[in-house]
């Protein structure tokens, strides 16, 4: 199967970890270094920004349900999710999201993200296309 899924594939580095934190309407609090430096982006232009700003056409929206009702029902959500960068081009991570407090008591999410694996990579690509 042949998937177009635009240009210029960034590959993680095994021992990068992207984190982002964002608050319960997916608005960006927090942006580490390795993020920044994969997707293009700078903390100014991530900051403040719904997290949505790097969702990569290919994602279908049944993941994304999916991770927003786990993770408002307190649990921790796991997948394969690929992301656009700024350029254009997009990186695969296995993403790790769960829900935590603020020192108010209210609501933000964090996420971690690794490299995944050839084999995680190419199950999803034969899953999403099948999605939604």
């Amino acid at each position: 199967m042949s998937i177009d899924l635009g240009i210029n594939e960034v590959k993680l580095d095994p021992t990068s970890m992207i984190v982002t934190e964002t608050n319960e309407k997916g608005i960006i609090q927090y942006a580490s270094k390795d993020f920044c430096k994969i997707s293009g982006f700078s903390k100014e232009e991530l900051i403040g920004q719904p997290h949505n700003m790097i969702r990569h056409n290919f994602m279908p929206k049944a993941a994304f349900a999916d991770l927003w009702s786990t993770i408002q029902s307190g649990k921790k959500w796991v997948g394969i999710v690929i992301n656009r960068t700024k350029d254009g081009g997009y990186y695969w991570v296995k993403a790790i999201v769960f829900p935590s407090k603020y020192v108010d008591g209210s609501t933000k999410y964090i996420s971690v993200r690794v490299m995944p694996s050839q084999k995680e990579i190419d199950a999803v690509l034969e899953l999403y296309p099948t999605m939604d």
